[in-house]
């Protein structure tokens, strides 16, 4: 029997088994943060599936491994979900796990545990086939996604020295390939105003008539702004997510603001350019010099479940592989291999893991992964157990299709 023929007939056969695995791993709560239990309940999967080794790593990520070759592929999926929300939104219990007509339904069951469901089967039938091939085939469950995304594998790479030469994340595709995504950051721009008392408005300089106008010029940029050069990722945007505004008193003219501003960013800009726009744009609106307005990028820190605490500037830089690189080709031979049609190409409306991997670090990736994006964060979320199924074949079978081009 041919590898890719070998390779389906054990992913459906263990299609119950990766079901009944994402149904266990949301019905374990796993909050930013807060994911010991999952991560442990993870690790002994990736036993019982007969990895080859699996530890925890300093900030409390899984990492799995089969197979010991001289080249490494990783594929990742963070286990950390968003909180629920309003609960009166949800039909079932959103940490039910239940599996019915086809479906996993609750928090993190297509983002982004699916992924992580059928990674362990990947794992599996890779061990089930004796894999001793070029690649050394990581599996990674990593932490604290949701609040920072990129800063795990920031971490492996920069403080672990763990660089794989390939990198496959498995949030939700709808089993297309994915070949990029809009980058993104956070920003914060202080205004300063003049305060007097509010009987006399005259006599003070608003800091909220100037933020006012400020989140305007804001909307214009986001208009003013352009894709790509291929049209690929699209255009970036900005929008204001919050405003505060600050004053001696109830009964005073605010002398401080403060915009807070989510940045997607497409192919060639970054984060000097990003905050130049916003001063420029800002200064011009409320008629004053650049230099009055302070305008920066946050910091993020946060202590993982392993007590260790770690951090970086909430800066994730855009990524996009051309359509002839060797994983993108790779991906499309692995997937014709198994399903006998092509797959749709395409990119990520929102943002992963891959920031780090490959948009700091440049280590060529795609994405293939089980649900659909509009169940991100979403009531009553679900994934298909097909989707777990297609997506334990193409990872392993991937491996395979690399050997073939390298």
């Amino acid at each position: 029997m041919a590898i890719n023929e070998e390779i389906l007939k054990k992913a459906k056969e263990y299609r119950d088994y990766t079901a009944e695995n994402l149904s266990k791993m949301v019905q374990t709560k796993s909050y930013s943060g807060q994911e010991e239990e999952v991560c442990r309940l993870i690790k002994g999967l990736c036993e019982e599936a007969g990895f080859d080794e699996v530890y925890f790593d300093g900030l409390g990520s899984v990492v799995g491994r089969v197979g010991n070759g001289p080249r490494k592929i990783a594929f990742d999926a963070h286990i950390d979900t968003v909180e629920v929300g309003d609960p009166s939104q949800w039909k079932l219990d959103p940490f039910s796990g239940l599996i019915k007509d086809g479906l996993v339904h609750g928090r993190g069951s297509s983002d982004q545990k699916g992924g992580a469901a059928s990674m362990i089967t990947a794992g599996r039938i890779l061990k089930e086939l004796g894999y001793g091939g070029e690649f050394t085939v990581y599996f990674t469950f990593t932490v604290m996604e949701e609040d920072c995304d990129g800063m795990c594998w920031k971490y492996l790479i920069e403080e672990e020295n763990f660089k794989p030469d390939f990198f496959v994340s498995t949030e939700p595709t709808s089993c297309r390939i994915y070949r990029g995504h809009r980058g993104r950051m956070e920003i914060v721009a202080r205004i300063k105003g003049v305060s007097s008392h509010g009987s006399a408005p005259e006599r003070g300089d608003s800091a909220a008539y100037k933020a006012a106008k400020a989140a305007l010029a804001m909307e214009k940029l986001n208009a003013d702004l352009q894709p790509d050069d291929d049209n690929f990722l699209g255009k970036g945007t900005i929008v204001v997510s919050q405003i505060d505004v600050k004053g001696p008193s109830q009964c005073a003219v605010p002398d401080q603001a403060m915009l807070y501003m989510d940045r997607r960013l497409t192919w060639g800009e970054d984060a000097d350019l990003a905050i130049s726009q916003v001063k420029k744009y800002m200064a011009e609106a409320i008629g004053e010099s650049e230099d009055s307005i302070e305008v920066y990028m946050p910091d993020y820190t946060k202590r993982g479940w392993r007590n260790k605490d770690y951090g970086q500037e909430l800066y994730f830089p855009t990524w996009k592989m051309p359509e002839d690189h060797v994983i993108v080709t790779s991906g499309v031979d692995a997937y014709k291999a198994l399903y006998s049609k092509d797959p749709v190409v395409d990119k990520w409306t929102f943002s992963t893991n891959a920031v780090a991997t490959t948009g700091r670090h440049k280590i060529p990736a795609i994405g293939f992964g089980p649900g659909d994006e509009d169940q991100a964060h979403a009531p009553n979320e679900i994934n298909r157990v097909e989707d777990l199924e297609i997506c334990s074949a193409f990872y392993a079978m991937l491996p395979y299709s690399l050997e073939k081009k390298l």
